[in-house]
């Protein structure tokens, strides 16, 4: 090896030697990792806390909340129907004055042991409903995103829903029961009175008129059903994220099943002679062949002996003078249940005198 390799080696080697030396890094200090862990904690929890999550938008299927009332409103009609059997031996139109207080009751019931302990009404529980307070779920937006969070409504809620639903609706009814009883919308009444009837309706129309933009609103929206839940800002929300929507037919399918059957029966019933049938099937019965003197010796109709045995004529099949007459004044044209002959008139057996069988 030459003295010019050398020099190149030598030169070579001092200048890896020198890159190495400067380009060593000091190791981390120990806590180095916990003040990276707080300052991205603190990065985190700001990017929580502001704006740049919004709430997820859910929505609530309207047919469920329709549904939900209807079946609050059948809930209430059944109550109702079994209340009104309690007095059935009372005197009839007793309840009839008081069916106001009777709807007001039963409406103070559902919402007792519903709204006010924190659980959902009947048809609410059967469409997996419950009521949300959204001026607080909006107030703590960012841990309400799914719409299954979110507190139910407040104590003030519930009493201003059970004034709004239950005693607004009492008052209403008797005010309008009141004023037509008292004839306040005929001409002939004083100034004032007229004046009231006028004033209630336009307080009715402007209610109406206030409940049809709320349901136009609430088929664009699907929020707030009804007015007193816009006012109270009681939403309708999801009350479990699973919910069973298999529905069963089988009822539906029996009662479809036995009305058309029904309906066939009461068609063809009209048309049938039940004589004719009884005859038809005669030589099919089991007692065809049973003609001994013992079973001939037996009324046909109560199967025992006959205490004062009478025969029909002219077939002259014995019977109970009683069980004989019973049929024959009953039945028009009886036929004799052993031959199916139409009865003409009876008589006492071993006897020649004839009655004939009249009403």
């Amino acid at each position: 090896m030459d003295k010019g390799t050398l020099a190149a080696t030598s030169s070579t080697s001092s200048a890896s030697s020198s890159h190495t030396g400067s380009g060593s890094v000091d190791p981390p200090a120990e806590i180095a990792w916990a003040d990276a862990y707080h300052r991205l904690f603190s990065r985190w929890k700001s990017l929580r806390e502001s704006s740049q999550w919004p709430p997820i938008p859910i929505s609530i299927s309207k047919v469920n909340q329709f549904d939900a009332a209807r079946l609050d409103v059948e809930m209430s009609a059944m109550l109702k129907e079994q209340l009104v059997k309690v007095f059935s031996l009372l005197k009839p139109g007793f309840l009839f004055q008081y069916e106001a207080e009777l709807d007001a009751f039963l409406e103070f019931l559902i919402w007792r042991f519903s709204i006010w302990v924190d659980k959902p009404t009947p048809g609410n529980a059967l469409m997996n409903l419950r009521y949300r307070d959204e001026r607080r779920a909006t107030r703590v937006g960012q841990e309400v995103r799914t719409g299954l969070e979110g507190p139910g409504l407040s104590v003030s809620q519930k009493l201003w829903y059970c004034i709004g639903s239950v005693g607004g609706q009492y008052i209403w009814a008797r005010l309008q029961t009141f004023s037509a009883f008292r004839r306040w919308g005929d001409s002939e009444q004083r100034p004032l009175a007229r004046r009231i009837w006028v004033l209630i309706q336009r307080i009715e129309g402007i209610y109406k008129a206030a409940a049809l933009s709320n349901l136009l609103l609430f088929l664009y929206s699907g929020r707030y059903r009804t007015l007193i839940e816009r006012i109270l800002k009681a939403r309708l929300v999801y009350g479990s994220p699973n919910m069973n929507r298999a529905v069963s037919f089988e009822y539906m399918n029996r009662q479809l099943v036995w009305n058309e059957f029904s309906e066939m029966l009461l068609l063809l019933l009209p048309l049938l002679n039940s004589s004719s049938i009884k005859k038809f099937l005669l030589p099919f019965s089991k007692d065809k062949s049973s003609g001994s003197s013992s079973n001939e010796s037996e009324c046909p109709i109560c199967h025992a002996n006959p205490t004062i045995a009478f025969v029909a004529l002219p077939c002259q099949h014995r019977y109970c003078y009683y069980c004989l007459r019973t049929r024959c004044t009953s039945i028009s044209s009886y036929r004799c249940s052993r031959c199916n002959e139409p009865v003409v008139a009876i008589q006492r057996h071993g006897s020649t005198e004839t009655k004939t069988p009249r009403n």
